[in-house]
């Protein structure tokens, strides 16, 4: 099933059984992608909106919201933040699983070895290789972290 009819699907069974919560998270994904959908009939590069454009949305959703969360939690507001902390979970159940960090770390030690990267010059290469092969996989905040740690060894 596609991502968008899986979300549609979500948002009325949401409405039937009345949880306010999930929704308004609803209302702002659907919300999203028809915006998306409107971007992208618009403009010299005309397209359908894919399950990929969907997923970005997700994880910009997502990434937001954790920057929230964050702000939150030095502000001592437990109600925003418990708010946002199931935005993020609804959002996460729509994208695909991430690796914890010792994946992340081997992974980033692979792709080290393997193109010969020697200081963080070679960042840039690292990353595009890491976006090319994992990039639904892998939280890229975390893993410019971990590169950097490895790099200065």
């Amino acid at each position: 099933m596609p991502l968008r009819e899986k979300i549609e699907s979500d948002y009325k069974n949401a409405l039937k059984s009345k949880e306010k919560n999930k929704i308004s998270t609803y209302r702002l994904v659907l919300s999203g992608i028809k915006d998306l959908d409107i971007s992208n009939r618009s403009g010299p590069n005309k397209k359908e909106t894919d399950d990929n454009d969907i997923k970005k949305l997700l994880k910009k959703m997502v990434k937001q919201r954790t920057e929230s969360i964050e702000v939150y939690k030095k502000g001592n507001r437990k109600d925003l933040l418990e708010i946002e902390e199931n935005e993020v979970a609804i959002l996460s159940d729509y994208l695909p699983k991430q690796l914890d960090d010792q994946e992340t770390k081997k992974i980033c030690e692979d792709v080290i070895q393997k193109l010969g990267a020697t200081s963080i010059k070679d960042m840039g290469k690292i990353m595009g290789e890491l976006k090319k092969n994992y990039d639904d996989t892998l939280d890229f905040s975390k893993t410019g972290a971990i590169l950097k740690e490895i790099l200065n060894k």
